[in-house]
C-alpha cells in the first residue's frame, strides 16, 4: 500500500528521461538482498568483494531491511514536517507518515499524529483505517479536521464493542443494544464527551447522550453541565432525552441548573424536588417493610447492599430537606401529594410551613416528631402569643388516644409562660395534670405577671412626670421675653431691627422678618440649622425631679 501511494503521489519530472523514476521500496530491498547473496556466493568462491565479513556472515532478513527502510523514511519525513513547504507537499508528507505508521503498526504514533494538528488527506486514509481496525486513529483524525459528527459516530462504534466486520455498519445504526461497559468503552465515552462538552449543537449532543449515559453516567453529567460551550442546551429537550430510570443524572443536571445557573423556573424547581422525593419515599418504604414482623428476613449476602442503599438514601433525604427549606419556587402542593402517604414527617412540616398551614406544622413537630424545640422556634417565627397557646393545647390534648404530654407542656410554660395570659393557661390546664409539675411554673408566671404590672406602673408614672416637665418647659419657653432696642441688629443681614417684625429661634438667634421668610420656618437663616432634625435641648427642659 505504501508502494502504491509513493508511485501515485510522486510527480513526474522532465529529467526522468536521463534518470529513472523512483521504484517501489520493496524492489529496493529485494535488490539489496540479491547483492548480499551475491557477495556471500563470491566470498565462498574465494573472491574478495571488499564487503564486511561480519555483515555477510549474519545478513539481515527481508522484513528487517524493510522495517529499517521505513523507519528511516519516517525519520526523514518527521524532519521535513518542520520545514516551510507548500500545502500539497505538507499534505503528502503527513498522509505518507500515517501510511508508514500503519505499515509498522505503530498505533501510538498514529494516534499522536491524528490527534494533533496535521495535513493528512482524510479521504485517502479513512477506508484504510476502517479496514485495518484503527478506529481510534480515525476518530482522532476526524476530530482534528472538525468532522465531529463522524468522529462521534466512530467513538460510538467502539463503545458498542462490535467485531471488526460489523463496525462499519454500526456507524449508521442506532438500534444496537448496549453491552456492559469495559475499559475500551469508557475510553470511547471519555473522548466523545470531550467533543460534546464544547458543542452547542443540541441535535448532536442529545443524539450521543443516550449511549454515553449507558456507558458511564459521570461522563453524561460532565457533558450536560459543561461551561465550555458557547450556548447552553435547552433544558426541556435534555430532560426529555434523559431516561426516567436515570434518576441521578436528572437530579444532578437539575441541581446544576438551579444552583449554578440560577434557573428560577417553577417547573424545574418542582421537577427537582420530585426527583429527590421519589427515591427517598421508596427507601423509607423499604425500611418500613424491612421492620414489618411479617416480612421475610434479609439474607446475609444482601446486608452490605442494603446498608449502602440506606446511606445513599440518607444523603438524598438531607439534600431534599435542604432544598425544600431554601427554595420558594417549587409547587409545594404537588410535592406534598407525592409524600402524603409516607413517613417523611419533617418534609411534610416544611411543605405545610410553605403553604401557611400553621396548625399542621405544629402538630407534626410537637406530636409526630416530638421535637419541642423546633415547635417553639416555629411559634417564635409566627410571632403571636396564640401560637404558644395552640401548642400548649396540643400537648395537653394530643387526640388520637394519646396520653397528655405534661412534661412538654411544663417545659413550654417554663420557657414562654411569661408572655402568656395566666387565666387562659389555667383554663387550658387539665384537672388530671399533677399539681407538683405545674405549681412552680404557674407560680413563676404569676410572679412575672405581677412584676410586669408593677414595672408597667413605674414606667407609666415616669412617663407622666416626663410629660409634665416637658409641658412646663414648653410653657416657659413660649412665655420667654426678649428685649429689642434701637441698637439691636438682625443676626443674618445685620440691619437694625428698630420697630420691624422679627423672629427668634430656639438657639436664641434673632432675625428680621425678611430673613425669616427666606427659609422654611424650621431652618435658621443664620447658621442653616434644621431644628426638625437637629434638636435643641436646654437644661431647664430635662426632668430634674422624679
Amino acid at each position: 500500500m505504501a508502494k502504491d501511494f509513493l508511485l501515485h503521489y510522486v510527480p513526474r519530472n522532465r529529467y526522468w528521461g536521463l534518470h529513472p523514476p523512483p521504484i517501489p521500496l520493496e524492489d529496493v530491498v529485494d535488490n539489496g538482498l540479491m547483492a548480499i547473496h551475491r557477495g556471500i556466493f563470491l566470498r565462498k568462491a574465494g573472491v574478495d568483494t571488499g564487503a564486511d565479513e561480519g555483515f555477510l556472515s549474519n545478513p539481515p532478513s527481508r522484513a528487517e531491511l524493510l522495517e529499517s527502510a521505513i523507519l528511516n523514511i519516517i525519520r526523514y519525513l518527521k524532519v521535513s514536517r518542520d520545514k516551510d513547504l507548500m500545502p500539497p507537499v505538507k499534505e503528502g508528507i503527513d498522509t505518507l507518515l500515517l501510511y508508514l505508521f500503519r505499515a509498522l503498526d505503530l498505533t501510538e504514533d498514529m494516534e499522536k499524529l491524528a490527534s494533533s494538528p496535521n495535513n493528512c488527506a482524510v479521504e485517502e486514509l479513512e477506508s484504510l483505517l476502517q479496514d485495518s481496525g484503527h478506529l481510534r486513529t480515525l476518530a482522532f483524525l476526524y476530530a482534528s479536521k472538525g468532522m465531529y459528527t463522524k468522529s462521534l459516530d466512530v467513538w460510538r462504534a467502539l463503545a458498542l464493542n462490535l467485531p471488526n466486520g460489523s463496525r462499519k455498519d454500526a456507524l449508521l445504526r442506532w438500534d444496537v443494544q448496549y453491552p456492559s461497559a469495559n475499559s475500551t468503552q469508557k475510553d470511547a465515552a471519555t473522548q466523545a464527551s470531550h467533543i460534546l462538552e464544547e458543542s452547542s449543537d443540541k441535535s448532536i449532543v442529545l443524539k450521543h447522550l443516550e449511549w454515553i449515559i449507558e456507558v458511564d453516567e459521570e461522563f453524561a453529567i460532565s457533558v450536560l453541565t459543561s461551561e465550555k460551550r458557547a450556548e447552553q442546551l435547552p433544558p426541556e429537550e435534555v430532560l426529555t432525552t434523559i431516561s426516567s430510570k436515570k434518576v441521578e443524572v436528572m437530579q444532578r443536571y437539575l441541581q446544576w441548573l438551579i444552583e449554578d445557573q440560577g434557573l428560577e423556573d417553577s417547573q424545574f424547581h418542582t421537577l427537582y424536588a420530585l426527583s429527590l422525593a421519589k427515591p427517598v419515599v421508596e427507601t423509607i418504604g423499604r425500611d418500613v417493610a424491612k421492620h414489618d414482623p411479617s416480612a421475610a428476613m434479609l439474607r446475609a449476602d444482601n446486608v452490605s447492599d442494603t446498608i449502602t442503599s440506606m446511606d445513599i438514601g440518607f444523603l438524598v433525604r438531607e439534600k431534599l430537606q435542604f432544598f425544600l427549606d431554601s427554595s420558594d419556587l417549587y409547587d409545594a402542593e404537588v410535592v406534598l401529594d407525592l409524600i402524603e402517604g409516607s413517613e417523611l414527617w419533617l418534609e411534610k412540616a416544611i411543605l405545610h410551613r410553605k403553604l401557611g398551614h400553621e396548625a399542621l406544622v405544629l402538630q407534626i413537630l410537637a406530636l409526630k416528631l416530638e421535637d419541642g424545640e423546633a415547635a417553639e422556634r416555629y411559634c417564635a417565627e409566627i410571632g403571636r402569643p396564640d401560637a404558644y397557646m395552640q401548642l400548649l393545647d396540643m400537648y395537653l390534648d394530643p387526640q388520637d388516644g394519646k396520653e397528655p404530654m405534661f412534661n412538654a407542656a411544663v417545659r413550654l410554660l417554663h420557657n414562654h409562660g411569661e408572655s402568656l395570659d395566666p387565666l387562659q393557661v389555667l383554663e387550658k390546664l387539665s384537672p388530671n395534670m399533677p399539681l407538683q409539675l405545674a405549681s412552680e411554673t404557674l407560680l413563676r408566671m404569676l410572679r412575672a405577671r405581677v412584676h410586669h404590672y408593677h414595672q408597667g406602673q413605674i414606667v407609666y408614672n415616669l412617663s407622666r412626670a416626663i410629660n409634665l416637665d416637658t409641658r412646663l418647659a414648653r410653657f416657659e419657653e413660649r412665655t420667654r421675653h426678649v428685649q429689642i432696642n434701637d441698637e439691636s441688629l438682625c443676626d443674618s443681614c445685620h440691619t437694625r431691627l428698630g420697630t420691624k417684625l422679627f423672629a427668634m429661634y430656639p438657639d436664641d438667634s434673632v432675625v428680621c422678618y425678611k430673613c425669616f421668610r427666606r427659609q422654611p420656618e424650621h431652618i435658621c437663616p443664620v447658621n442653616g440649622r434644621d431644628f426638625q432634625r437637629d434638636f435643641v435641648f436646654k437644661p431647664g427642659w430635662l426632668v430634674k425631679k422624679l
